[in-house]
Order: C-alpha cells, then structure tokens, then sequence
C-alpha cells in the first residue's frame, strides 16, 4: 500500500459533518422551502454548488419550488442559493475542523508504515483554506490536498484522485486506498480505480454527533449503523468501517488481497 486519500469533513474532521447541513437548511428556509436533514445529507460530498443542485433536482424539493414560485428551480436559482451559502459557511468553517477520535494516530502509523496522505474534498480551495489551517493548528496536515477548484469537476469523477496521485507520486492505483463518509466519496474511489473504504461513525450518512452516538440505545445504533453501510456498500465500497481509527485493519486485508494478485 502506497497511499490513502481521505475525505475530509465526516471521515477526518468534524465528527458527523455538521458544517454545511445547518447552511443548506438555511438558505432554501429563507426562500420558504423547508428541507428535511436527510435530504440536505443525501447528496454530501459534492462540491457545494452541485450539492445545491442536486437539492433542488429532488422531486419533493423541486414540486415545492414550484408551488411555492410557480416553476421550477433553474440554474439562476442555483447560482442565487449558491451566492448566500457560500459566506454563511466560510463564516462559521473554522469551528469546524477538529480531528475526529482516531484520526492523528491513525495518520502517525501510516506515517510510520511510509504511506503517504492525501485528500479529496467537497469544499472550494477558498473554504479549504481556512479548514486546513484551523485542522494544522490541530495536529492534522495531509501531504496533499486537492479540491474541485483545481480539476475540471468534483466528485463523483475521479479527478481529484488522480491530482493527488501525481502529486504524491503514487502510481498504480490499485496500490492505493480512497477513504470517505459519503456515496460520492465511495463512487470517486471507484472512478479512480482505488480500494474503497466508507467510514460510519463521524460520516454523514450516519448523522450522528459524538454525543448521539454515546447516548443512543444500541439497537438503534446498530440499525443506523447497518443502514449507513449499506448505503456505502451500494455505492462502491469494497470495505465499511465503524470508525477511522479500524482503518488499519481494512489495509492488513487489501495487502494480502494484493499479494494474492487481486486489483479493485
């Protein structure tokens, strides 16, 4: 294994991805259109435009629209929607970049292995600027960090995988891992030809703070949990994981996988 490219907001930082979910409520509630968290989570990876426009492509959402403007959202009303989340979100991002449980460590012993680290975002370079900073005050600083302002599109294409890639000089890409929270992240790891790997506890498709998860009844927890995956595993996920800090485990199979010959 030469590399392992993480997500960032729900797989690295920001236990649960809560930095975007309370925006993307917001700004379609100012336009009296209420989401329901589910539905402001389904598309969660994207870059944030394509994240509104996939919204506003829901059949709920878009008969609303309608009924509430009278057709239904075009492109201009994208870029409106856009215009007001984008500094909503950078107002309040740095809050939101502390390492998840697991995650420094988890880094420390691929660093000892010599595996380098990457990462693929949802967020603009611009909102990434301040996420980065504020997670390397934390102790967090990947080798290399790529975001949909420096490739032709975002998730689900593989584009960013392949920046990191040629910036880590890593090479083939079934010796490397993509490791996310989302089904975006699941379906750019499978674009790129990578080992797939989707993480539970902190993700998005879970949903759940740190306080929520410790508090919930464990069979519910149990039935989230076996929901989440599922919906990772339908994606493209070679491997689930409950938490970041198990990725280790996942590697130990893919090694012996790939001495056995085997490509993702």
């Amino acid at each position: 294994m030469k590399a392992v490219i993480f997500d960032w907001a729900g797989t690295m930082v920001d236990y649960g991805c809560f930095a975007p979910l309370a925006v993307f409520l917001q700004v379609f509630e100012k336009r009296g259109i209420e989401l329901t968290a589910a539905e402001a989570r389904e598309p969660m990876g994207m870059l944030k435009r394509d994240h509104i426009a996939a919204l506003c492509r829901m059949e709920r959402v878009a008969e609303l629209w309608k009924e509430k403007f009278g057709r239904y959202p075009n492109e201009a009303d994208v870029d409106e929607l856009y215009a007001d989340f984008e500094p909503m979100l950078m107002a309040t991002l740095h809050d939101y970049a502390t390492p998840v449980p697991g995650a420094l460590a988890l880094v420390a012993r691929l660093r000892e292995r010599g595996i380098k680290i990457g990462s693929t975002t949802g967020y603009t370079r611009e909102m990434m600027n301040v996420v980065a900073a504020a997670a390397k005050e934390q102790g967090y600083e990947p080798d290399c960090l790529v975001t949909p302002s420096e490739v032709p599109a975002g998730r689900p294409y593989p584009w960013m995988c392949y920046q990191n890639a040629i910036q880590l000089d890593v090479y083939p890409f079934g010796e490397m891992v993509k490791v996310g929270d989302t089904t975006s992240d699941m379906q750019e790891g499978r674009n790129a030809g990578m080992w797939t790997v989707g993480v539970l506890k902190g993700g998005s498709e879970l949903g759940l703070s740190q306080q929520e998860v410790a508090n919930m009844p464990a069979d519910e927890l149990e039935e989230r949990l076996a929901s989440a995956a599922a919906r990772l595993q339908a994606a493209g996920a070679h491997y689930v994981i409950e938490e970041i800090g198990r990725l280790d485990e996942v590697l130990a199979k893919i090694e012996l996988r790939l001495k056995a010959g085997e490509r993702p």
